[in-house]
């Protein structure tokens, strides 16, 4: 049987031991901390209509890597092209042709990922069909008009890709978006030294069921 003394310290001991015991938990598994956060995928493609979905995926204190799945809020730069719903995932729908920034934040850490709408193009055409250009000289103009759209013109700013070939396989003919005089969208394609061509132009986009929609093919030739 335990005196009053021993007694006093047998408790005091499963005291010390109880606090202990709590103070090592605590120590040993201290809540990791959001280290950084990532969106999946980084590019995504949707059409009119269509729909994908966004993650975010966290970077922990400890080195472990998981879903954020609450707390994440959503923006888009420019507004107007998808529209965007969750606050762990989310998902967006696309609402008209174009591409925009979309951005999560958690915990005051951010992460982008960019979202490109396609049009319900079927055919793309190529206006003029051949141009000539002389080196250093002024731009030739292309426009590549979509139909039925949008975008009513492809550019590669807006989800096509333009591909210039030359049978010598050179590559001092550059293009670039821009617009032309009555603001629509077009391409500025420039000679450099060294060009000799001729070059042939053709745009692709994004079409149905995983598709492509490529344009006829235009001709730049080059000259001193």
């Amino acid at each position: 049987m335990l005196t009053g003394r021993k007694l006093a310290l047998s408790l005091a001991f499963t005291a010390l031991v109880a606090l202990a015991t709590g103070v090592s938990c605590k120590g040993f598994f201290v809540q990791p901390t959001l280290q950084s956060i990532a969106v999946s995928p980084t590019t995504v493609n949707v059409g009119v209509g269509d729909q994908a979905t966004l993650s975010v995926f966290g970077t922990y204190s400890d080195g472990s890597r998981s879903t954020v799945t609450s707390g994440v809020s959503w923006s888009v730069d420019p507004i107007g092209i998808v529209t965007i719903v969750g606050t762990g995932s989310a998902t967006i729908t696309g609402v008209t042709s174009g591409t925009t920034t979309i951005t999560a934040e958690a915990q005051a850490l951010s992460s982008t990922s960019s979202a490109t709408v396609i049009g319900n193009v079927t055919n793309i055409s190529v206006t003029p069909t051949s141009g000539n250009a002389q080196i250093g000289g002024a731009p030739v103009i292309f426009s590549f008009a979509a139909t039925p759209g949008p975008p009513n013109f492809i550019t590669t700013t807006n989800g096509g890709t333009l591909t210039i070939t030359d049978a010598a396989g050179d590559s001092d003919v550059s293009c670039v978006a821009s617009t032309d005089g009555s603001g629509n969208p077009d391409e500025e394609c420039s000679a450099t030294t060294g060009a000799t061509g001729p070059y042939s132009l053709v745009m692709t986009y994004p079409g149905a069921n995983g598709g492509t929609v490529t344009s006829p093919t235009a001709t730049l030739t080059v000259s001193q």
